[in-house]
C-alpha cells in the first residue's frame, strides 16, 4: 500500500489513493496504519481523490480509531497540498516569483469546501463554511437553542463553553492558561459526554488579546494534538460570538500558529503551512 504522509504544524496525515486500496479502507485497516509502532503513524487517513458530485474531488477522512471525522481543516490543507504535488491542480501566476492555484472545491462528508494552494505550496486557504451554533445541527441533547456560553460539570470542575457545528462537532472550554495535562484530563470526558450524542471535538481556549487565541486541544478518535484546523476555526468563532476577539486573527495552536478569519455571519477562512514528510509503501494491514 503506497502512501504520502504531511503534516500541518504536526499534526499529520497519510494520503492514500483508492485505486491502491482495492477496497474500501476499514476501521482495523485505519487503525493499523494509524499505529504510531506498529503502522506508519499518523492522526488520521485521508483517502482520495474520489469521485465527487458536487466538487471537483471527493475525501474521506479517518480518525486512528477507525471512525471517519466528517471535516478535518489541516487535513483539508493537507489533501490539497497533495493535489497540488500531483499534478492535479491548474496553476496561475502570481506576483512575485510564487505560483498559486486557482479556487477548487473539496466534497466531505461535513460538506462542501474551497480550497487554494499558495506560495507555491507553502501556504494552503481553506473556506471552511459557517459556524452553527444551533444544538440541533451540533447535535446536542436538551431543547433546541443556541449552545452559547453554557455550563458543564466534568471532572469536578465547572466549564463554561460554547458548542458549534462546522460539519463536525466542537466543545469550545474557556478556559484560561490550559496546558496539555489540562487537555488529557478533561478532553476525553468532554468528548464521550452524554449531552454529545456523536461525540466531539475539545478546544481549551484563551484568548490572549482581540488578534491572538491559544488553545489546547483534544481530537475526537484522536486524542491530543500538536494543531487542529477545525479547532482553531471552531475557537475563533466562540471566541467572535461572545465579543472576545476581533474577525482576523492568528490562533496559537502547540505545534504553531494558523490564520483565521470570520465574516458577521460566521462564515470562516482558514491558512496555514503545510510539509510534505515522507512516502513509502507498507504491507496492507
Amino acid at each position: 500500500m503506497h502512501f504520502v504522509k504531511y503534516h500541518g504544524l504536526g499534526n499529520d496525515y497519510l494520503v492514500v489513493e483508492p485505486q491502491v486500496l482495492g477496497a474500501p479502507l476499514s476501521a482495523q485497516q485505519a487503525i493499523h496504519l494509524c499505529d504510531r509502532h506498529y503502522g506508519v503513524g499518523a492522526d488520521g487517513i485521508l483517502v482520495g481523490p474520489l469521485p465527487a458530485s458536487q466538487a471537483a474531488f471527493g475525501l474521506r477522512i479517518f480518525n486512528p480509531d477507525g471512525s471517519e471525522a466528517e471535516k478535518s481543516g489541516n487535513g483539508l490543507r493537507i489533501f490539497a497540498r497533495y493535489l497540488w504535488d500531483t499534478g492535479r491542480l491548474e496553476k496561475q501566476p502570481v506576483r512575485g516569483a510564487h505560483s498559486s492555484s486557482k479556487l477548487f472545491s473539496i466534497q466531505t462528508a461535513g460538506g462542501l469546501v474551497q480550497a487554494q494552494v499558495l506560495e507555491n505550496g507553502g501556504l494552503v486557504q481553506v473556506e471552511m463554511g459557517q459556524a452553527l451554533f444551533d444544538s440541533e445541527r451540533i447535535p446536542m441533547t436538551g431543547p433546541a437553542r443556541q449552545v452559547v456560553d453554557e455550563t458543564l460539570e466534568v471532572g469536578g470542575e465547572f466549564l463554561h463553553f460554547c458548542a458549534l457545528s462546522l460539519g463536525n462537532p466542537h466543545c469550545v472550554v474557556l478556559y484560561p492558561g490550559a496546558v496539555a495535562a489540562d487537555a488529557h484530563r478533561l478532553g476525553p470526558l468532554i468528548e464521550n459526554h452524554a449531552c454529545f450524542p456523536r461525540r466531539t471535538n475539545v478546544q481549551f481556549l484563551e484568548a490572549l488579546d482581540r488578534q491572538n487565541l491559544r488553545l489546547q486541544i483534544w481530537e475526537r478518535g484522536a486524542g491530543y494534538t500538536l494543531a487542529s484546523g477545525s479547532s482553531s476555526c471552531a475557537a475563533t468563532a466562540a471566541a467572535y460570538r461572545l465579543g472576545l476577539c476581533d474577525a482576523r486573527l492568528t490562533v496559537h495552536n502547540p505545534g504553531g500558529q494558523l490564520s483565521v478569519s470570520i465574516s458577521p455571519d460566521y462564515y470562516l477562512t482558514l491558512t496555514g503551512p503545510v510539509s510534505r514528510v515522507f512516502s513509502g509503501s507498507m504491507s496492507n494491514p
